[in-house]
């Protein structure tokens, strides 16, 4: 039923982690057992069959640090013993399986799952995962504040161009600053970021906000998609899905990205509703993008006065496809609706923007009088002057 190994301190120092390995099938338990086995500092109990889910209240008496349960001899009735023991312990639950697809690693997470590992696990992989389980412990380290600098874009209404400005500007940011930047999608349910970046993503900020009590750095990290720039991105679902995102859910998903992450870049869309609250904290920049016509200002000035400046972030405003030659407000009357200047004018050029969609490359990575502009506000953002030479990063830019 059981075997016990007990090695010294090595691989995870003066720590003595406590393993409960689960796997009814032999041949799938022994490689785990043997990889466990090699690492020094480690007490691992083999199970040789699923507990009952009666009996996971004894099997958690014994207190262990790590329960490592294998997926494939039974997948339902595993995810529910997994399920279980994460209802009734603190302790971190790692799944292993030689069948990985997207449905089943969302499952697994939000069954209260920490890791996910392959078959055949290596030792490194093992032992990677144990010192992440070792920091874990109640009372190992204490919880991070978050502290990467958050800035979010919403629009006066739909149709400003909220997404491509956000988009761009998160790609110039990640370029600029060389920093670990994340986007996010939160412009629920139709976001549109991936499209505009040209990447295709397997999660969404669905899986994120759906369980969001079981959301974790490490569920989060197996959701992100990397663009070539070195953006990280969560995109929103590409089909159409209705999520209901509280402002509990949204504040947790974007707190955990500020604990990670040097720059949280959030398109909001023009929809945020009940949101508002988790979006605009104090201390975050909000990009207000607009367009010059009367609609657009009137809710452009509703939303500052009511709103944003009550909020107590830092707001600037962007006017969107600005073409001053045809404006029929004059900027005085712009000034006066918007209750403030104007921060950033990006201008209205048809031919860059269509050759970006039309080449799924966006626009911030091509030179057009549309990319000097974000560059500049993606340096403003980061602390230098808006005119600094852009830096040249992944050869994007010979």
């Amino acid at each position: 039923m059981m075997s016990t190994s007990t090695k010294d301190p090595d691989a995870l120092g003066s720590n003595v982690i406590s393993i409960a390995l689960i796997c009814p099938e032999e041949m799938r338990r022994r490689p785990i057992a043997d990889a466990v086995a090699e690492l020094r500092g480690s007490v691992a109990r083999e199970f040789s069959s699923y507990p009952e889910l009666d009996d996971v209240p004894r099997l958690l008496e014994a207190d262990y640090d790590v329960i490592i349960v294998e997926l494939d001899t039974n997948p339902e009735y595993a995810l529910d013993l997994v399920e279980s023991i994460c209802a009734n312990s603190s302790a971190t639950v790692m799944v292993y399986s030689a069948r990985v697809y997207p449905e089943m690693l969302v499952r697994c997470m939000r069954a209260g799952a920490r890791e996910f590992l392959t078959s055949p696990v290596s030792p490194n992989a093992i032992a990677e995962a144990l010192v992440r389980a070792s920091v874990r412990r109640p009372g190992a380290r204490q919880p991070k504040k978050a502290s990467g600098k958050m800035l979010v874009f919403i629009g006066a209404k739909g149709g400003s161009g909220v997404t491509t400005v956000a988009s761009n500007f998160a790609v110039a940011l990640a370029q600029e600053s060389g920093q670990s930047t994340v986007l996010i999608d939160l412009n629920l349910p139709l976001g549109d970021v991936a499209l505009e970046l040209g990447i295709n993503s397997q999660f969404s900020t669905a899986s994120a906000l759906q369980d969001f009590n079981r959301l974790d750095f490490n569920f989060l990290s197996r959701l992100l998609t990397k663009h070539s720039s070195g953006l990280l991105v969560l995109a929103a679902p590409d089909k159409y899905t209705e999520v209901e995102a509280s402002s509990e859910a949204v504040e947790r998903l974007l707190t955990i990205a500020r604990q990670n992450f040097d720059y949280v870049v959030v398109d909001a869309g023009s929809r945020f509703g009940a949101n508002g609250k988790a979006l605009f904290a104090d201390g975050t920049t909000v990009y207000l993008v607009t367009q010059v016509g009367i609609s657009d200002l009137r809710n452009s000035n509703r939303l500052i006065s009511e709103l944003l400046k009550a909020s107590g972030a830092n707001i600037e405003i962007v006017l969107n496809r600005y073409t001053p030659r045809s404006l029929v407000i004059d900027e005085e009357s712009i000034t006066k609706a918007l209750t403030m200047p104007a921060h950033w004018k990006i201008p209205s050029d048809y031919a860059a923007a269509r050759s970006a969609q039309n080449t799924a490359t966006p626009l911030a990575l091509k030179e057009s009088p549309i990319s000097r502009v974000i560059w500049q506000m993606a340096r403003t953002a980061r602390g230098v002057p808006a005119n600094a030479e852009k830096k040249k990063r992944f050869g994007l830019f010979s």
